[in-house]
């Protein structure tokens, strides 16, 4: 239930104690790109894929390009963020079902939901009494729970009795701070930071006429009769929100004035389109190439091939190699007769009329896309022009704020805790959270204490790992994986791995090893003894902590371990 409120985070991080269906929530849930069939990556960047599947002739399906343009940073009905990121990298292979981008709230294409951190339960001067959490400032000053907040807010621009609203930098008795930020067109600029009552965009609305005041006549005397016919009706920033304008969307009745700012926007747009037209048939040229090349390298043509300025690509009897097909304009190889033949051999003639297709498809869906773009929008009737404005907010981790784990186990933040005061291991290394025990016992959720047992073994095994592969000492290794794995995981995951690659992967848990305990067939008690000891540490999971403020060993050794811990929705800076 309270896994449906959890608040994507700023960098997500997938659990070490999981349930096995993480994977396969998060691919299912279809806020990650997977791989419909084995290909490679074209081109990647922060805000768009593109991707080249194989060609298969076993099914007959061509190649093919998908572009896909990556959500970044837009709103969800929650005002949480929704981001999309890139795991892979250009010219990497990807095999079907493969993960390709990363959604909110998904590493590496597994649900990751919450953070990792090291609990305690113990009282803690009375902070966590009932369901209070202390937390360590650790968590607040590294963004470890920093999520971002999208508020949206629009403006329309009228055609009202008293004439046309204008949405105008021109804005009355506003002084030129107010202004600063905002562009010609009276739109705020992108990366502005906006506080409440700044302007987001600049309107005026004609006024009826009405009883001056003196005021207004002395205004009218000085700035003309301008000021008094209009009111200022821009769209403010409300109270409570605080942030940076992230984007600006401003939409146009068809047949209306485009102002400056529309056009850049549409001419950004256009180039978008413009360069994702290009890719897919770069893609689809280099196919035909790689077909072509199969057929003629090292034939002899029998005719030359010189273009309109006199340009000579290939003469008669030279031997087709791949750099002179490079050359050669595609659509000139129609002409291209080999010795032996009296005409263009069917196959090149098919492989020409093939690319020919699709560039001509190609073209067409991008030219009816650049068409929709210049059209205008529809708009209700009345309305001239809308403005869209997005800001985004970071939201830090606060006192009042709602956190659980994955068995009930909620609580609200008491206290933030700076890290010199918060109880420590003997080696300085302080906890991250210190839960109150009581809030087990009566409420008998004794999953989260498994969970924190197995974290705890899972994350020192991890370190283990990662000391003796910063050694170098790959036999070691090999060893600790085998007590670690079965020997079916074994090789399922370090198969055709050479020394330095499995030093990598042994250097990549360091902060811990992932294990899944799926339901009905979850780890016993005494396989997360048996690991406990593995992992160097005593077969209770408890440990001498002490105290931050005085510096004396607690009295008592405390329960302590890895959990896994969400942020909720609700949030104090919302209430």
């Amino acid at each position: 239930n309270m896994q449906r409120q959890a608040v994507p985070l700023l960098v997500s991080d997938a659990p070490l104690v999981g349930t096995g269906m993480e994977k396969i929530v998060a691919t299912d849930s279809g806020v990650t790109v997977v791989a419909k069939r084995d290909g490679y990556i074209e081109d990647v960047d922060a805000t768009r894929l593109v991707v080249v599947y194989d060609e298969d002739e076993s099914r007959k399906l061509p190649v093919e390009v998908e572009i896909h343009k990556l959500t970044k940073y837009q709103k969800s009905n929650q005002t949480t963020t929704l981001n999309q990121r890139p795991i892979v990298f250009p010219g990497q292979k990807f095999k079907k079902g493969d993960v390709l981008v990363d959604g909110p709230s998904t590493d590496n294409g597994e649900l990751a939901l919450g953070k990792n951190v090291v609990v305690a339960f113990m009282p803690w001067r009375g902070y966590n009494f009932e369901d209070a959490m202390v937390v360590s400032e650790r968590l607040v000053k590294e963004d470890v729970y920093t999520s971002i907040h999208i508020e949206e807010f629009e403006l329309e621009a009228r055609d009202t009795k008293l004439g046309k609203e204008e949405i105008t930098r021109d804005i009355p008795n506003v002084g030129e701070d107010a202004l600063s930020d905002l562009d010609d067109s009276g739109i705020i600029r992108i990366g502005a930071e906006v506080k409440p009552g700044d302007v987001l965009v600049g309107k005026i609305t004609p006024k009826g006429e009405t009883q001056l005041t003196p005021e207004e006549k002395l205004l009218r005397a000085i700035f003309g009769e301008k000021a008094g016919d209009v009111k200022d009706t821009s769209l403010r920033v409300p109270p409570g929100i605080q942030g940076v304008a992230i984007d600006a969307k401003v939409f146009c009745r068809r047949g209306v004035e485009k102002d400056e700012r529309i056009q850049a926007i549409e001419d950004i747009e256009i180039a978008r389109v413009l360069k994702d037209q290009s890719d897919e048939i770069n893609v689809i040229r280099r196919t035909a190439l790689k077909k072509l090349e199969s057929h003629l390298k090292g034939q002899k043509a029998s005719v030359s091939i010189i273009d309109s300025k006199g340009k000579v690509y290939l003469e008669a009897g030279d031997e087709i190699t791949s750099d002179m097909l490079r050359k050669i304009p595609i659509h000139r190889l129609r002409d291209l007769m080999l010795e032996g033949h009296s005409s263009l051999i069917p196959v090149v003639s098919d492989v020409l009329y093939w690319y020919e297709g699709e560039v001509q498809r190609i073209t067409t869906y991008f030219e009816g896309k650049i068409e929709r773009l210049k059209k205008g929008d529809d708009l209700p009737p009345g309305v001239i022009k809308m403005v869209r404005v997005c800001v985004a907010m970071k939201r830090k981790l606060a006192v009042g704020d709602k956190m659980a784990g994955r068995h009930g186990n909620k609580g609200v933040v008491s206290i933030i805790v700076p890290i010199e005061d918060m109880p420590y291991f003997a080696n300085g290394t302080p906890v991250d959270i210190v839960l109150n025990p009581l809030g087990v016992p009566s409420r008998m959720n004794v999953g989260q204490l498994l969970e924190i047992h197995l974290g705890w073994a899972a994350k020192n095994l991890g370190a283990q790992l990662a000391e003796l592969a910063k050694d170098y000492k790959i036999d070691e290794i090999k060893k600790r994986m085998v007590d670690i794995y079965s020997k079916d995981e074994l090789n399922a995951l370090v198969s055709g791995m050479d020394d330095e690659q499995l030093r990598s992967f042994a250097l990549s848990l360091e902060q811990g090893v992932p294990v899944a305990t799926p339901v009905f067939d979850g780890a016993s008690e005494d396989q997360i003894r048996k690991l406990l000891v593995e992992s160097g540490q005593s077969e209770l999971g408890e440990v001498i902590l002490y105290d931050g403020y005085t510096g004396e060993a607690i009295a008592e050794p405390v329960t302590v371990g890895v959990m896994y811990v969400l942020k909720l929705h609700h949030l104090v800076d919302d209430k």
